[in-house]
């Protein structure tokens, strides 16, 4: 389910992926479900960043510089979804407004 934080280094960015050109048009999966995996990567990466703090804690093997690109990419990645949670909230209140 979660790598082990020895591979952190070598996943490379593991931010949630965004839909190409061809999905967003509906050749792909439906926005709901692209929202919902993406949700899914940042809760991974944030208990990711979460077991490295703790395993950094208890003296176990992890280099401190992994804990902190765990923590930094797990923190970009939440501040990215609120981002984006502020959008699709502005854009509701923006529809809801329009006057019919």
């Amino acid at each position: 389910m979660i790598n082990s934080i020895n591979n952190i280094s070598t996943q490379g960015a593991a931010f949630p992926k965004m839909p190409s050109l061809q999905e967003a048009d509906g050749g792909g999966k439906p926005f709901k479900d692209v929202l919902l995996d993406s949700i899914r990567e940042v809760n991974t990466m944030q208990q990711d960043a979460n077991r490295a703090v703790e395993q950094l804690a208890t003296g176990e093997d992890v280099t401190p510089a992994e804990v902190l690109t765990a923590v930094q990419k797990a923190d970009i990645a939440f501040k990215m979804m609120i981002q984006v949670r502020n959008k699709i909230v502005a854009a509701y209140q923006e529809v809801q407004n329009i006057r019919i």
